[in-house]
């Protein structure tokens, strides 16, 4: 169909649509979205009942119930339904977090509505809406074109080709594949240069991006912080059903109850399995975001601030990171060197800037700079006469403008000293000579020529020929005060800074130089284009500037680091940024940057500084940090707990715990782990992205649980051998000191270091492990001792306990010491993410906070 076809077929107008029918078209199809970031407390619940042990648990008891154990199965039930009830509670405030903090993004598209452009959320697009498309956008929905200027998608996201596809107006054949389909665009895809106006066909799960994001489900495809938990609980697992087998064989050996056997030993594998870990990720998370948005980093995403910490590289533009950001006319100068006012009314008459009663405002920084410069004022412009302009573009990387002056007609080209100079006619070796020095000194300089046009009437790429060369203007861009500072801590935790930009390079070099930045070697566009993909991918880890590039190579440089293994974030605030934006692992931008480079990224910093950069960094691995804290918790002191009574069960004449007393401690244990996301870290924990390394928590567990073991059977043999302890005191006995010792080592396993003589814990963790402590101590002594089957304890008992706590924290510490002499954990390169993971993330954008509609 020819695009008015299309246009009628959908009942719009190049006008767009009015308010009315775009409000019964909302109605009709529903929000333009994939998916929805509501927060579902069904879906949290289901999530934390989603456990085959507790539902076999559950059923037991109401086994126990029936044949006449009331009492013990109704506290079973309570128990776990506090269990469910605490977790459901925390990942559930942590979900709501999550949504308050999607909810606060906007993903804006310009639309015509009632023949007015108009900035429009990209949920609220319906078919027949009539979008602009621009160099840098994320596609919002199945789009037919309406007009085009040299526009090219990149189309990978769906059909998995690399090169951008080119696109027209010329209807398609009948039945042709996608990526034939040049007179349409596709929600997902990013354009890659080029405008186009364009009307909507297609929204939300109706597109072929929305099919393909369909299909893989609503769940975000799992991280490597994510694969290493399921790893983990596998782990876990197996350890616990191997213990609930033992226990279960060995107690119907010894001839006691089945339903006690049972309830014990699903007891056990309850108690070994990490219940909580799911709410601890997701505090983690919303406690990051929290700092993070103190710290003025604000994440559009709660795994982004995973994907953060991972990093090892940072690509950055140098202007406003690097640089004070705020450029300014230095001089205006001729070939020679000499200073010539000329050149200046040049610069300004091929301008670009948006210039309202001799105040530019709007335009790129040069061209602003020009106006700003109190020599404008007194420049002789007024004598010229613009016809025609070619607008910068970044493979020219120069502007030309056609004009009148006086009897005359020129050609005013101005642009980058390289592609200006190459369009001269000819250019002696003084003209060189100057724009060297200008560069050794690290200055930013652009170059004017002009030629004779007469009888032209518009001007092209293509008239840039046989210019004379007129003379350069300079800009300032000093330094930031804080770069070198900001340098040095990034480099601390092991990121390597990449600097590209549009610049010479020299001048980018001679920049990072003063600021700190080693350079190793320096690429250009052309001398990029000359290398294929591996070349590339060989050549970027020793390069550290990338200078002359245009956005396409932007994005190309990235993937290459991509491609050699590490985790690539990039910053940037322009349109021409917003592509390798889109192609970075992590895509940062600032709060004043272009709308295009805001929306394509993940991160958006408040304050324009690589101090902010550096905060969400070690926020980033302080959550992993933390995480892991309480997974080496549990691999190792609840291992033992649960190991010493398998075995005490095969020799004691009586449980040595009952079933609820085991679910109460693991509960009253959980409950003091949850402060863990507030812990402090040690400074070395973020000096390198961590990774999870299965066979080292194994090591760990393996090392340390016997440990806790070794105290377990002491505290049996006092309580039987010193106390002559029943039943009912004996579990009391080693409940509290289960309980106490399981606690209390997070003290001396969350740091490598000496714990509080050189690394102290955060208050709440401090308070929360300490009244867990106590709570369990007071339970035996209290009101509920009786019903929940123990009875007090003698004073004799608890200096025993304070023994034992000393010994075994102090055993725990020695073995910890050599534990990491002789094992480290492996740093094993970044994950690399595929192909689903960057369908769910571009899929984030099109996500509602209400129910999904028809569409």
């Amino acid at each position: 169909m020819t695009a008015d076809e299309v246009l009628l077929a959908v009942d719009s107008c190049r006008g767009g649509l009015d308010r009315s029918e775009v409000d019964r078209r909302v109605a009709v199809f529903g929000p333009n979205a994939i998916r929805s970031h509501h927060a579902s407390a069904l879906s949290v619940l289901g999530r934390q009942l989603n456990s085959p042990l507790l539902w076999l648990l559950f059923a037991a008891a109401a086994i126990s119930a029936f044949v006449g154990e009331g009492l013990d199965a109704m506290i079973i039930a309570v128990i776990l339904a506090a269990s469910v009830a605490l977790g459901f509670v925390n990942e559930f405030r942590a979900e709501r977090a999550a949504q308050a903090l999607h909810s606060g993004i906007r993903h804006v598209v310009t639309a015509v509505r009632d023949g007015v452009p108009v900035s429009v959320e990209v949920t609220h697009l319906v078919p027949g809406d009539v979008i602009h498309l621009e160099m840098g956008s994320v596609v919002p929905a199945d789009v037919r074109l309406l007009s085009t200027v040299e526009l090219e998608c990149d189309e990978s996201i769906l059909t998995g080709e690399p090169e951008p596809a080119v696109k027209s107006v010329e209807p398609a054949v009948t039945g042709a594949p996608l990526a034939e389909l040049a007179s349409c665009a596709f929600m997902g895809t990013v354009v890659r240069s080029g405008s186009a106006e364009a009307v909507v066909v297609s929204t939300g799960r109706s597109t072929r991006f929305g099919e393909i994001a369909a299909g893989l489900g609503e769940q975000q495809p799992r991280t490597d912080f994510q694969r290493g938990l399921g790893r983990f609980s596998v782990l876990l697992a197996k350890v616990g059903g191997v213990l609930s087998v033992a226990i279960l064989a060995g107690n119907v050996a010894l001839g006691r109850p089945l339903i006690d056997a049972v309830l014990f030993s699903l007891a056990i594998a309850v108690g070994i399995t990490p219940q909580l870990l799911p709410a601890v990720v997701s505090m983690s998370l919303a406690t990051g975001s929290r700092r993070l948005a103190e710290r003025k980093v604000l994440v559009k995403r709660l795994v982004c601030i995973e994907d953060l910490g991972d990093m090892d590289v940072l690509f950055t533009d140098k202007t406003g990171t690097l640089t004070d950001g705020h450029i300014s006319f230095d001089r205006a100068m001729d070939a020679t060197g000499e200073p010539n006012d000329d050149v200046l009314a040049l610069g300004l008459v091929c301008n670009e800037a948006t210039v309202t009663e001799g105040v530019a405002v709007g335009g790129n920084s040069l061209d602003v700079a020009l106006w700003e410069t109190p020599a404008a004022e007194s420049a002789s412009i007024g004598d010229f006469r613009r016809r025609a302009v070619a607008p910068f573009d970044h493979d020219r990387r120069c502007v030309s403008v056609l004009v009148d002056h006086g009897e005359k007609r020129l050609i005013i080209t101005k642009g980058a000293p390289e592609a200006v100079l190459q369009r001269c006619a000819s250019v002696d070796d003084t003209a060189r000579d100057v724009l060297d020095i200008q560069f050794s000194a690290g200055l930013r300089v652009v170059a004017v020529a002009t030629r004779p046009a007469a009888g032209a009437s518009e001007v092209h790429a293509s008239d840039e020929h046989d210019l004379e060369l007129l003379g350069f203007l300079v800009f300032l861009d000093l330094p930031k005060e804080s770069a070198a500072a900001s340098i040095a801590r990034l480099a601390e935790l092991g990121i390597g800074l990449k600097v590209v930009t549009g610049d010479n390079p020299r001048v980018a070099a001679t920049m990072c130089t003063s600021i700190g930045i080693e350079v190793h070697n320096t690429l250009t566009g052309p001398e990029l284009d000359a290398l294929d993909d591996d070349q590339l991918q060989a050549a970027v880890g020793d390069t550290t500037v990338f200078a002359r590039v245009s956005p396409a190579q932007k994005a190309r440089v990235v993937e290459a680091q991509r491609s050699a293994g590490s985790a690539v974030a990039f910053l940037g605030d322009g349109v021409n940024d917003a592509l390798a934006i889109h192609h970075a692992d992590v895509g940062i931008s600032v709060d004043s940057a272009t709308d295009v480079a805001k929306d394509a990224a993940d991160i958006i910093l408040l304050e324009r500084d690589l101090g902010v950069v550096a905060d969400g960094v070690e926020e980033g691995r302080r959550i992993f940090a933390n995480t892991i804290k309480y997974v080496l918790m549990g691999t190792s002191s609840n291992f033992g707990n649960m190991f010493s009574v398998t075995v005490a069960a095969a020799f004691l004449p009586f449980l040595p715990m009952l079933p609820f007393q085991i679910l109460l401690n693991n509960l009253l244990y959980d409950t003091s782990q949850l402060a863990i996301p507030t812990d402090h870290v040690d400074a070395e924990q973020l000096t390198r992205p961590s990774h999870w390394d299965i066979a080292f928590i194994r090591r760990f567990m393996f090392r340390f649980g016997p440990i806790s073991s070794l105290y377990d059977f002491a505290t049996f043999a006092v309580m039987l051998w010193v106390f002559h302890a029943a039943a009912p005191l004996f579990r009391a006995g080693w409940f509290v000191e289960s309980l106490a010792t399981q606690c209390l080592i997070v003290f001396v396993i969350r740091t490598r270091r000496i714990p509080f003589f050189r690394s102290r814990p955060s208050r709440p963790l401090l308070i929360s492990v300490l009244a867990v402590v106590a709570i369990g101590i007071a339970i035996p002594e209290s009101p509920l001792g009786s019903p929940l089957g123990f009875s007090s304890l003698p004073l004799g008992f608890f200096a025993v306990l304070v023994g034992f706590v000393i010994a075994y924290l102090a055993s725990i510490e020695v073995a910890k010491y050599f534990f990491y002499r002789a094992h480290e954990t492996r740093a094993d390169r970044p994950l690399r993410r595929g192909r689903a993971h960057r369908v769910h993330r571009r899929a984030a954008r099109f996500s509602h906070g209400g129910t999904l509609g028809s569409t």
